[in-house]
C-alpha cells in the first residue's frame, strides 16, 4: 500500500511508521478532509494543529501543499505569525465545489450553452431544489414578486 507522505516531492522521507496504514487518497478528498478540520476551529490555525487533527496522517509538507492549494483556489486566508501563517476557511467542501464549478464556467467561451447544459441534465429533485434557490436569490434581490421563476429557464437580463 502506498502512503500519502508527500506528493510530488522527490525522496522518502519519514512517516513515522503511518504509510502502512494509510492509503492514498485523491486531492479533492485531501483537501476536502483539511478543509473540514479548518471548519472545526473557532480562530485561525497553524497548519501544525491542521496536522494534529488529522491524527498525523499527512505529513506536514502535505498538510502545507494542500492549503497552499486552497489559498490558490481562494478557499482559505493566511496571516503571517511569526515566521509561519495561520489559516482560515473561506469556504466549506460545498463552497470549494461551487468555486471549481464556477471557475470551470468562466474557462468556457459559450456559458449559456454550458449551463444550459448543466440545467438540462439535472434530476427532477435537484431542478426544483436550483429553482427555489434561484428564487430566493431574486427575493433576496428586491425582485418583483411577479416575477418569480416560472416553468422556464431562469435567466438573467442580457
Amino acid at each position: 500500500m502506498e502512503h500519502v507522505g508527500h506528493l510530488g516531492h522527490g525522496g522518502g522521507g519519514d512517516d513515522g511508521g503511518q504509510g502502512s496504514r494509510t492509503r492514498r487518497r485523491g486531492q479533492g478528498q485531501l483537501e476536502a478532509q483539511v478543509l473540514a478540520v479548518l471548519g472545526s476551529a473557532t480562530a485561525p490555525v497553524a497548519a501544525t494543529w491542521v496536522q494534529e487533527r488529522l491524527d498525523g496522517e499527512l505529513a506536514y509538507t502535505t498538510v502545507i501543499t494542500i492549503l497552499t492549494r486552497l489559498l490558490g483556489k481562494q478557499a482559505v486566508t493566511r496571516t503571517r505569525s511569526g515566521r509561519s501563517f495561520l489559516w482560515t476557511p473561506v469556504a466549506d467542501e460545498a463552497g470549494l465545489t461551487a468555486l471549481r464549478m464556477r471557475r470551470l464556467l468562466d474557462e468556457r467561451d459559450d456559458r449559456d450553452a454550458v449551463l444550459s447544459s448543466f440545467v438540462s441534465a439535472l434530476s427532477p429533485h435537484d431542478e426544483r431544489l436550483l429553482r427555489s434557490l434561484l428564487s430566493a436569490a431574486d427575493q433576496a434581490d428586491g425582485a418583483d414578486a411577479a416575477g418569480t421563476v416560472g416553468p422556464g429557464p431562469h435567466t438573467a437580463e442580457s
